[in-house]
């Protein structure tokens, strides 16, 4: 149970007893009747606390029947007319009418609201009055309860994934230590000590780069960005490994074209998607990054002619440390953080990012990113496009 919903129930809990409470006392002063607010009646102010709560909120008489249900438990579907759909709670509130006893729990409820899915709710019940009326509180913590799983599974993966670059430098360091005589040994164990710092250092790196976009909010001051520029950048810091592998860069599609953003994600973005394409392609092939007007966005596309991704596979491989093929990952030296990166990096500038593949056919990337000055209109080039050596 959150604890801020608790102390929020509590103070509310809280007002409205003090409202009934001075509405007891004063109702005498004001009319000569008796003090005792009638039954079917919500205590006057009560329904202006109500109405100001983020929370589901839902007033029952002593009957069960609905006095007053907030806007957002009608959206949720726990009130129906005036009836409380769901059985759990109106059990919980029959108790707490018995005995007096403020109560609270966590219920799961079919989600009118979002389709077939369950919403979790943080719930406290108590009494209101002395006419059998029951006060429900209802939070939902779906999304916050997303959010906790989604750390939770990345602190295990951060852990799974820094545990074995640094396991195997901790061995290998022991091992270059008992072949100290062995100058060849020593050379090939300090080779494989130099690849597992790497992947260690990309790691580190990405996982920067994830935490400071990963927020999805957008750039707070967007500036104009060159295609051009950011993807002859992207392809200047892939070159190396493209040419380990003889295959060929080549740009194309429309030049100038520009967008609203920020330079150094966008390279980020584009990097990640070259070097992905590097990974998975074979020797002695090309991967093309093309860019072209939409209407009120750019749209940049990074091909390959790859092994391609089983169709299965393709709605999860923006998330973190997804691999189709772990294997293959490791002896590429991939984080499992690229691809997630560059989702992020869509996100922040408000677009998109897509991908089309097939098996045995290769992969298209394509991030559609706003317009600058919202049409896609061709500047002249600072740099022209050209196929990179």
């Amino acid at each position: 149970m959150a604890m801020s919903f608790a102390a929020l129930a509590g103070f509310v809990v809280g007002a409205l007893a003090v409202l009934f409470y001075r509405n007891q006392i004063e109702a005498p002063n004001r009319s000569g009747e008796t003090a005792e607010t009638e039954a079917g009646a919500l205590p006057q102010g009560i329904a202006s606390v109500l109405a100001v709560l983020p929370s589901s909120a839902v007033v029952l008489d002593a009957h069960d029947r609905v006095l007053r249900a907030s806007s957002a438990a009608r959206a949720f579907g726990l009130v129906k007319g005036d009836r409380l759909m769901a059985a759990e709670l109106l059990a919980l509130a029959r108790q707490v009418r018995r005995d007096g006893e403020i109560r609270e729990t966590e219920i799961d409820v079919a989600a009118h609201k979002f389709g077939h899915e369950n919403t979790n709710f943080a719930v406290r019940v108590a009494p209101l009055g002395s006419h059998g009326q029951v006060l429900v509180l209802a939070e939902d913590q779906t999304e916050r309860r997303r959010v906790e799983a989604v750390r939770r599974d990345f602190v295990a993966n951060v852990s799974h994934e820094l545990k074995t670059p640094v396991g195997a430098l901790s061995l290998l360091a022991e091992t270059v230590q008992d072949a100290a005589d062995d100058p060849e040994a020593v050379t090939r164990f300090a080779g494989r000590m130099q690849h597992e710092a790497a992947r260690l250092t990309y790691l580190v790196q990405d996982l920067i780069t994830l935490s400071r976009i990963q927020g999805a909010e957008e750039i707070p001051v967007p500036e104009q960005v060159s295609i051009d520029e950011a993807v002859h950048v992207a392809i200047d810091y892939c070159n190396t490994r493209a040419g380990a592998k003889d295959i060929t860069l080549v740009t194309g599609g429309t030049e100038g074209l520009r967008i609203w953003g920020d330079d150094e994600l966008l390279v980020t973005a584009l990097r990640n998607l070259i070097d992905n394409a590097i990974a998975y392609s074979p020797e002695r092939t090309r991967v093309v990054v093309s860019s072209r007007p939409a209407g009120d966005s750019v749209e940049i596309s990074v091909s390959d002619q790859g092994i391609g991704i089983p169709e299965e596979s393709q709605e999860r491989i923006f998330e973190r440390f997804f691999r189709v093929d772990a294997a293959r990952s490791r002896a590429t030296g991939g984080t499992g953080l690229g691809l997630a990166i560059v989702k992020h990096v869509a996100a922040a500038h408000a677009g998109e990012v897509s991908v089309w593949s097939k098996e045995g056919s290769g992969s298209t990337f394509t991030l559609r990113l706003p317009a600058f000055g919202g049409t896609a209109v061709a500047a002249p080039p600072s740099i022209p496009l050209e196929v990179a050596p």
